[in-house]
């Protein structure tokens, strides 16, 4: 098998490293002993596991770091499945899930941990990281080690393994620009299968991962492709003014000033979610077509839209629900924050069904005043 090819990976230890070693590949990772267990605990409280500090519990959770340990736990499924079937559900950051009070069901955190360059070509870097590594620490390092491309996706909470199945994307950039491919565990058959581009279906905020393979298979690695000859990738006016104010009279922009800018700007918009619980943006930014576009703006002239390379239109989701009057008001324990109306926020003690009702309601606001209905971006487990 080639460096690059897609297929299914073998399963036994040996031969899974030996495709590996001297491509600086899972030689770096934690492959774990063959015979290794797993623990398995009981209602696990999850309120530190998620960032919009929903006070939950897991009916059993599991912490996975190795790959020996997902086989272990393939296993364990398999021996209980006759008697006692097991629903999964796969946490990775906790940045983008929204936990009802108690989820009955095996919670799965991802923690597989390493990062590495596997290879390089004339014009780009291949880069890899464990699903478990932290997305915007992952971000920093390829920066540190000058392999560009990932800035304007700074600061974007979550893990690498959570990145291609919501295909996160920011200021013009979205993950899928820079993907090259990634490997998944099967649980059902215990195999490693890699995936390219294609395979992943990407579009706005979704991925196979997301319809298909949403019951079954685990992001455990994923390789970028980050550009030797980088170009700052400043389309958004935001983003370009702050470089500009950052950098004065030095005309030579750098990627690091272009992730510091995004940094600052999603600070000065965004809260922390250490010290007001969120999910961050929590609506998608919902795509018109041309009709639909003119009907609104013969109402709305001052609609906030970007045309998209298809010949559809984004509208901001965050000016539509400003326009609704929902900006700074509250449901509740969970209200829409000052400063960025796409974002809701926890204001103590929230549960998950308040979160939902709020989101609703903005929902049918919007979709009575401009004919268009939001979709959300969190996963309400």
């Amino acid at each position: 098998m080639g460096l690059f090819d897609v297929g299914i990976l073998s399963r036994t230890r040996a031969n899974f490293t030996g495709i590996f070693v001297g491509k600086r590949g899972f030689r770096d990772y934690n492959l774990g002993s063959m015979n290794s267990s797993i623990s398995i605990q009981t209602e696990k409280p999850l309120a530190d596991l998620n960032s919009f500090g929903i006070a939950a519990l897991a009916s059993r959770f599991v912490s996975i770091q190795t790959l020996a340990e997902l086989d272990a736990l393939r296993l364990n499924l398999k021996e209980n499945a006759s008697h006692e079937p097991t629903p999964v559900f796969v946490l990775g950051g906790g940045s983008n899930v929204i936990f009802p009070a108690r989820i009955e069901a095996l919670v799965l955190e991802m923690a597989i941990k390493g990062r590495a360059l596997r290879a390089e070509t004339e014009s780009s870097f291949f880069v890899e990281a464990g699903a478990g590594e932290n997305w915007h620490e992952f971000v920093l390092w390829t920066l540190a080690n000058a392999y560009p491309g990932l800035e304007n996706l700074s600061l974007i909470p979550g893990t690498v393994g959570a990145a291609p199945i919501q295909n996160i994307g920011a200021y013009g950039v979205e993950m899928q620009d820079f993907f090259h491919e990634l490997t998944a565990y099967d649980l059902r058959s215990g195999e490693l299968v890699r995936l390219n581009k294609a395979q992943c279906a990407f579009s706005y905020r979704d991925s196979i991962f997301k319809q298909a393979y949403r019951e079954h298979m685990l992001v455990v690695q994923v390789c970028f492709a980050l550009p030797k000859a980088w170009v700052a990738k400043l389309s958004y006016g935001d983003l370009a003014r702050r470089v500009a104010e950052n950098l004065g009279q030095d005309k030579i922009v750098r990627p690091s000033d272009v992730s510091e800018a995004v940094i600052q700007i999603r600070q000065s918009k965004l809260p922390d979610p250490s010290i007001i619980g969120n999910a961050g943006s929590f609506f998608k930014n919902p795509i018109v077509d041309e009709a639909q576009l003119k009907a609104i703006l013969s109402r709305y002239p001052n609609c906030v839209h970007h045309t998209q390379s298809d010949a559809r239109f984004k509208l901001a989701a965050g000016w539509l629900i400003e326009q609704c009057g929902w900006k700074g008001r509250s449901l509740g324990r969970v209200g829409v924050y000052e400063k960025q109306a796409l974002v809701l926020v926890n204001l103590g003690g929230a549960s998950g069904a308040e979160v939902r009702a709020l989101a609703e309601a903005i929902v049918l606001d919007v979709q009575t005043r401009f004919g268009v209905r939001l979709e959300v971006e969190p996963v309400f487990a």
